[in-house]
């Protein structure tokens, strides 16, 4: 996951490549001699610390996260609660992670559950690297410790992080003028578990992953600090073990300008490939937000926008970009189909929808937007009004639902404003950052429903009996006709990924959703239906 999260990020010193000797001219030396034995210092992230600007600039769109976590990891020698690092693939949490420990200087230790694929393995990981163990030749490639069972991996893990702790603190202790170079920072240690969704396909994960977010209560030691990394988000982690449940920390998919500002890096000709970037960017990012799929698709596009350029720095003119597109364009829609395996042949019934947008978009505007602005794929009313309510669901916190919806489902009655003092708008930003960074929540079955009534309530009254059930609002020959069709469309829903299903809570005993469309595609659903989002749409 590591590689794949963010592109020219340098590696963490490992045991192996640490073990080999450099000479000043760049050579190997050929000596056989045994490697340097392994020391604290090993434990941090290798290679020259790098500075916060630098660390921000490296990820274009990540300040906040970045930011975030700075703050949650705390000043030197700070306890920290468990955090939960969550998003899609390739969305820079693993690489923001060692370069905000390289930036640091702090010693961690990083167990990837991709390659750490059973609990042993993993456990043996970890204390490898804390008891300073390297596999070779001479110990049979064996493991420090052999741990098979959770309660052996305890014991075992305790004592060897007493033993860094107590090295840290003398490091530590030592006055000295001047720090040695590659020193680990402070008197605490980090254990990152990577990829741990995979965690779920163990054999033993109904025990294991609980055990895992329990380390913090049962080691109970300040100075260890325990980061998650997941790409699936917490809610599929509810178990019914008490234990302190991690920070979420939502990683979302790169934005547009975002994913340009990250391909525009270490370019040699800016101006050539901003002009690429303009034919090919937004059609790509429709299809993924990527950046190993996008980069692997970009690479052969962009030489075959440069071929027939003579001078590789020239920069285009308007008449050049217009003959750069026009050898590029036939290029385009084979990429797609063989990377993404977009199906190339539209259907009859895509190609009539696609001229009838093409008419539409020719006659006029709607709303001020342009037709792109529809959703392009088929969907009933009563479905689209559920994915506005589960929208509204993740968005919105529920103690407001009564002040949004009333009886009729609107929200006319409101209080007069009054100005907004300083001290109101920086809460209601800091609000805004803490609703960014948790990502959209979750809700029981009973609240997307009564939601979903209080929309649809309006629709109903302003429509006829007819058009309701063409519409697929009216309830049938009963409200139990109602609740199945809506119950069906959930679930057909779940199984699209518009709405996610997580696991039961422990308090409440029900099962939890949570909306997984973007406000985009939100705000596409509600132009659909005239429906006004951004009334009923909580913003801090």
């Amino acid at each position: 996951m590591g590689k794949e999260e963010s592109p020219q990020i340098t590696r963490r010193t490992t045991r192996s490549s640490s073990s080999t000797p450099i000479l000043k001219n760049g050579e190997e030396t050929t000596k056989t001699s045994e490697p340097h034995p392994l020391t604290i210092n090993d434990l941090v992230f290798g290679g020259e610390p790098i500075k916060l600007d630098e660390l921000l600039s490296s990820f274009p769109g990540r300040r906040i996260q970045i930011l975030e976590l700075m703050r949650l990891l705390g000043p030197l020698n700070s306890p920290m609660l468990p955090l939960f690092l969550y998003g899609g693939t390739s969305t820079g949490k693993t690489s923001i992670i060692l370069q905000i420990f390289r930036h640091l200087n702090r010693p961690f230790v990083y167990s990837s559950c991709l390659t750490c694929y059973s609990p042993r393995i993993l456990f043996e990981s970890i204390m490898n690297q804390l008891l300073l163990h390297r596999k070779n030749a001479d110990n049979g490639y064996a493991s420090a410790k052999r741990c098979e069972r959770p309660s052996d991996f305890v014991v075992s893990l305790r004592e060897a992080l007493t033993n860094v702790l107590n090295t840290l603190k003398e490091n530590s202790g030592k006055s000295s003028s001047r720090k040695p170079a590659g020193q680990a920072n402070g008197r605490m240690i980090y254990l990152i578990f990577d990829n741990l969704e995979l965690v779920r396909e163990w054999d033993k994960s109904s025990s294991i992953l609980p055990f895992l977010f329990e380390l913090y209560d049962i080691l109970n030691m300040p100075e260890v600090g325990l980061i998650f990394i997941s790409k699936v988000s917490p809610d599929a982690y509810y178990s019914d073990r008490g234990y302190v449940e991690p920070i979420p920390i939502l990683f979302p998919d790169y934005t547009e300008d975002s994913l340009r500002q990250i391909f525009m890096r270490n370019q040699a000709n800016p101006k050539l490939y901003s002009s690429f970037l303009d034919v090919v960017l937004r059609t790509f990012s429709r299809i993924t937000r990527r950046v190993d799929e996008l980069s692997t698709a970009f690479s052969p596009l962009f030489k075959k926008y440069c071929e027939p350029l003579s001078d590789p720095g020239l920069v285009p003119n308007e008449d050049m970009k217009r003959k750069l597109f026009s050898h590029l364009q036939p290029h385009l829609a084979p990429a797609l189909n063989e990377i993404f395996k977009v199906q190339s042949q539209p259907s009859p019934e895509v190609e009539a929808k696609q001229e009838k947008v093409k008419r539409k978009s020719n006659a006029n505007k709607l709303g001020g937007r342009e037709a792109f602005d529809e959703i392009d794929f088929h969907m009933s009313t009563s479905a689209k009004y559920l994915i506005i309510s589960a929208f509204l669901a993740s968005r919105n916190p529920a103690t407001l639902d009564a002040s949004l919806f009333d009886s009729t489902g609107g929200s006319d009655n409101r209080k007069r404003k009054r100005k907004s003092s300083e001290k109101s708008m920086e809460q209601k930003e800091t609000a805004e950052q803490e609703l960014l960074m948790k990502g959209p929540g979750t809700f029981p079955l009973e609240r997307l429903l009564a939601i979903f009534q209080c929309l649809t309530s309006v629709v109903e009254s302003s429509l006829g009996e007819d058009q309701q059930i063409n519409e697929g609002l009216g309830a049938g020959n009963g409200d139990s006709g109602l609740m199945s069709d809506v119950l069906l469309q959930l679930s057909s829903l779940c199984n699209a990924n518009f709405i996610s299903k997580g696991g039961s809570c422990p308090l409440e005993g029900s099962t939890r959703y949570r909306a997984t469309i973007s406000e985009d595609l939100a705000l596409k659903v509600a132009r659909s239906l005239k429906f006004p989002l951004s009334k009923y749409l909580y913003r801090g």
